[in-house]
C-alpha cells in the first residue's frame, strides 16, 4: 500500500466511524495524539512516549503525546499543541485525519484521541521536563499476533488491556486508544474500548 493510500484509508475509516463521547461533567477534558510519522527507514510509525518520572501525575508511564485541554481550546487544538510541546512536531489542523472514541480514565479525565498525519522528516525534539523518552513505533506492531493482551485483576470485573511495545507492556489508557486505532482506522472494524480497564497503578 502506498503512503497516500494508507492516509486515505485511515481518514475514510475514521470518517465512517460513529464515535462516542463522554458527557460527564465530573471528568476533566484531555487529548492525546496518535501521530503518524515516517521514520528514517521510510517506515510508517506512531509516536510513543514515556512520561518523566518527575511529573506529579502518571510519572514514568507510557503514553501518547497529550495533556489537558485548556479553556477555550478544542480537543483537536489541544492535541496539536501538546504534540509540539512534548516532542517538537508542529502539525497543522489540516493534518488531522479524525477522532477516536473518548476514553474515561480512573484518574478523572475524558481523553479524546486525535489522529494526526505528520508525514516524513519529523524529528522528535523531546521536552525533558515532561518526557523521559520518545519512540517511533511501526504501526505494523499493532497488528501482530498477541495484540492485545487481556488479563483480569481482583480490583475490577473489567479486563485490563495492554499491548507489547518497545520491550514492555503498554497499558490503558494508551493501550485502549492504540487498540481502537488499529481496529477502526487500520482494519475498518467498529470496536469500542471504554470497557477496558487500566492497571491499578494508573488509577490515581
Amino acid at each position: 500500500m502506498t503512503r497516500e493510500a494508507l492516509r486515505e484509508r485511515i481518514e475514510r475509516n475514521l470518517a465512517s466511524h460513529c464515535r462516542t463521547t463522554t458527557t460527564s461533567t465530573d471528568l476533566r477534558p484531555a487529548a492525546v495524539t496518535v501521530a503518524i510519522v515516517t521514520d528514517d527507514a521510510d517506515v510508517d510509525c506512531f509516536v510513543l512516549i514515556r512520561r518523566s518520572n518527575t511529573l506529579r501525575a502518571h510519572g514514568g508511564q507510557w503514553a501518547l503525546p497529550g495533556g489537558r485541554v485548556d479553556p477555550g481550546e478544542t480537543s483537536a487544538e489541544a492535541g496539536l499543541r501538546e504534540l509540539e510541546e512534548e516532542v517538537g512536531i508542529k502539525a497543522r489542523a489540516g493534518s488531522i485525519l479524525g477522532l477516536l472514541d473518548d476514553y474515561p480514565t480512573r484518574s478523572g479525565f475524558s481523553i479524546t484521541p486525535v489522529v494526526v498525519w505528520c508525514g516524513s522528516g519529523s524529528n522528535l525534539v523531546v521536552n525533558a521536563a515532561e518526557v523521559a523518552e520518545a519512540h517511533l513505533v511501526p504501526i505494523t506492531e499493532l497488528v501482530r499476533p498477541g495484540v492485545p493482551r487481556l488479563r483480569s485483576i481482583p480490583q475490577s470485573d473489567r479486563p485490563v488491556i495492554s499491548i507489547p511495545l518497545v520491550g514492555t507492556q503498554v497499558h490503558a489508557p494508551t493501550a485502549a486508544v492504540l487498540y481502537q486505532f488499529r481496529e477502526v482506522a487500520l482494519l475498518a472494524r467498529s470496536t469500542r474500548v471504554d470497557h477496558f480497564e487500566q492497571p491499578v497503578f494508573a488509577w490515581k
